[in-house]
């Protein structure tokens, strides 16, 4: 793994890519009720707030933005696109360590052949009463920087129950000696990268590939208020029986997205 120091021979040629999906789940349990939730993330989560929400990733990884596309969808759903160019800037200024990124009320945009994406796909069940939301994002970087330090940004500018997070480095780059380097920070995990009270939040597993630059890990609230996934009534409007049974879909909804695979119907959700 090269030094921070190395001199290279030419261009940073190490693409790095992180991707991936937030989950944000929802019990809405009549049409009306479903069709208000689905307005209320259109409204939310619109074109012109997601290009907002990449033109403060750029900032926070240091990026010029040279192009954005972005398209609202009928009935639903958003996409955003922006191509980004690297610009020469201080040393100091870069920092690929495992360390946290800054938080949405701390971001205080340079990438060349590189691009942010976001696409979101708001979706429910006529059956069971529930919605899911999820919002899928690409930030890939040309050179130095790592779009690792945009992790804290993104994950609070979202409701995320859950986060599917991929990163990886492709490609290398050559020393001035012509040796070949394959990745150019030093990264023992994602989660490394995420803040303490991010941390605590989650229940996360890792599954990382080392020798292949390829770093997995997957997150999942851990408190569980039934209060929050409720939409257009109380948990104190329904009887401790629904409760119970809507807490059941809700914690089954969440654990087969958490490990990518259906859960039996007949199996108790604790």
């Amino acid at each position: 793994m090269q030094s921070s120091r190395m001199k290279l021979h030419g261009f940073n040629n190490l693409t790095k890519t992180l991707s991936f999906n937030i989950y944000d789940i929802c019990f809405a349990n009549t049409p009306a009720q479903v069709d208000q939730y689905i307005k209320y993330i259109d409204e939310a989560y619109n074109a012109e707030r997601l290009t907002h929400i990449l033109h403060d990733v750029s900032d926070i990884i240091g990026a010029n933005v040279l192009n954005v596309a972005r398209q609202d969808y009928d009935p639903s759903g958003a996409s955003v696109t922006i191509l980004i160019s690297e610009e020469p800037i201080a040393a100091q200024d870069i920092s690929n360590s495992e360390a946290p990124g800054p938080l949405p009320e701390a971001v205080v945009g340079h990438l060349d052949k590189s691009h942010l994406t976001v696409h979101t796909y708001p979706e429910s069940h006529p059956d069971n009463g529930i919605s899911t939301f999820r919002v899928d994002i690409d930030v890939s970087t040309c050179g130095r920087i790592s779009p690792l330090k945009a992790l804290n940004y993104l994950i609070h500018s979202f409701e995320s129950d859950i986060v599917i997070l991929d990163y990886r480095v492709r490609g290398f780059t050559r020393d001035v000696n012509g040796k070949k380097h394959y990745i150019d920070h030093k990264i023992d995990s994602i989660q490394n990268f995420l803040a303490r009270d991010t941390r605590e939040r989650y229940q996360m597993i890792d599954v990382n590939v080392y020798q292949e630059n390829l770093f997995h890990t997957k997150m999942m609230l851990k408190d569980f208020d039934l209060n929050s996934y409720l939409f257009g009534v109380e948990a104190g409007d329904v009887s401790p029986k629904e409760q119970r049974e809507i807490g059941e879909k809700l914690r089954r909804e969440m654990l087969e997205i958490f490990y990518g695979r259906n859960i039996s119907r007949g199996r108790r959700i604790s």
